[in-house]
């Protein structure tokens, strides 16, 4: 059976690949499986400073393989195994971002929400450009599942509107409403997936890994603590060995050992 995922590491990027167009890229149990493995594989390889998520085909991921799911039970879904997917991308050390030429629905619009960062085509130049729904409801099942890392980023009129209402949005709206970061032309896209490829790969990587972790906490209740946690945090940080090689190569006006060459 060929491949539905593929994995390539290059000059501390890894690009994973959804290539099962004629499946519009659906979340089958094959796709699920490689998916996780090679997220897995990436997040374990040292040389990976950035992984990107992106696609073959016209469309992102059109989210769970309804074919598989007619007839199931409850306990033979995949979105069983799907929030191990979800999860191991939001808390994932190495930061990662989707980019999206083409449509994303349901559970390919958790994908996007999961990543870091997210570049989203426009149409345009002949291209159909990216869309998104929260299709769910017109089929009578519930974006329960993508709800955990979609809802934190959406503006909250806009989550119940889209999610209520399932209807289709563009790159624009999606940027708008904080969904993606960035909208851009097609032919722009590839050249925004490196800018921020690039930006991220000189981060530490342990700075990076506590960053993602520092945004994604819950703040104590009062601010005296929440001060105490992020000065110890911050000083752990200073003395840290990456800390005092980053000041060392700010000092003399060179790239951090940790930037990937190539």
């Amino acid at each position: 059976m060929s491949e539905l995922v593929h994995l390539e590491v290059e000059a501390g990027r890894a690009t994973i690949t959804l290539d099962s167009p004629p499946n519009r890229n659906a979340l089958s149990a094959q796709l699920r499986r490689e998916l996780r493995e090679h997220l897995d594989a990436a997040l374990a390889d040292d040389a990976v400073r950035v992984v990107v998520l992106t696609h073959t085909g016209t469309v992102f991921c059109s989210g769970m393989d309804l074919r598989e799911s007619r007839g199931a039970g409850a306990g033979d879904q995949g979105v069983q195994e799907f929030p191990g997917i979800l999860t191991t991308l939001w808390n994932s050390p190495k930061p990662v971002i989707a980019r999206i030429a083409g449509p994303a629905r349901a559970g390919g619009v958790g994908l996007v929400a999961a990543c870091d960062i997210a570049i989203a085509a426009r149409a345009g130049g002949g291209e159909k450009g990216a869309t998104f729904a929260f299709s769910e409801v017109r089929i009578g099942v519930v974006p329960a599942v993508i709800s955990v890392p979609v809802v934190p980023r959406l503006l909250p009129r806009a989550a119940e509107e889209l999610m209520l209402t399932g209807e289709t949005f563009d790159a624009d709206r999606a940027a708008a409403i904080g969904l993606v970061n960035r909208a851009v032309d097609p032919d722009a896209l590839d050249a925004e997936i490196d800018r921020y490829t690039d930006m991220l790969a000189r981060g530490g990587p342990a700075a990076l890994a506590a960053t993602k972790a520092m945004l994604r906490r819950r703040p104590a209740e009062d601010m005296a603590t929440d001060f105490a946690t992020m000065l110890s945090l911050s000083a752990e940080f200073f003395a840290s060995d990456e800390g005092q090689e980053g000041i060392a190569a700010f000092a003399e006006k060179r790239p951090p050992r940790w930037v990937p060459e190539g």
